[in-house]
């Protein structure tokens, strides 16, 4: 296995991770479900660890990929740039979690739980342009999509 295909792995966890801690916080919030809560927090903080995964196997993929025919350095550039910040902001939202988790024991205070739903939403922002433009890397589809101005 290469780093590209570790890669391509990995870096789809922090997108759908994100979306999905975000959900299951929300319903818990809704539901007035500590267990639920307990959960969100325990895969924001997997998400964050996943995040940090995903920009150090694309460092190293990134060394074997620039060298392919048809591979811009510059959507390759652009997708590492958005990813370190988009990382940043997940990982914070994981050691959040982790300290919530270890001070709350078993019962999520409410406003903890709106703290980290809250802290999550910038990053999940980020991390789905993280995602487009790593598609523009090696997906002329996206490249040309004029659905997606940025």
């Amino acid at each position: 296995m290469t780093w590209p295909h570790l890669h391509l792995i990995v870096n789809h966890a922090p997108v759908v991770g994100s979306l999905f801690a975000s959900l299951l916080l929300a319903g818990g919030l809704a539901w007035r479900s500590h267990a639920v809560m307990r959960a969100a927090l325990v895969t924001f903080a997997a998400v964050g660890l996943l995040a940090f995964v995903a920009v150090q196997t694309g460092e190293r993929a990134e060394d074997e990929v620039e060298e392919m025919a048809g591979v811009s350095e510059d959507h390759i550039h652009d997708h590492e740039e958005a990813a370190e910040v988009a990382a940043l902001g997940l990982e914070a939202v994981g050691v959040i979690s982790l300290i919530g988790l270890v001070l709350s024991r078993r019962r999520v205070p409410g406003w903890l739980a709106i703290l980290v739903l809250a802290a999550a939403l910038v990053p999940i922002v980020l991390v789905a342009r993280t995602a487009e433009l790593g598609g523009r890397i090696r997906h002329p589809e996206v490249v040309e999509d004029p659905a997606f101005p940025f």
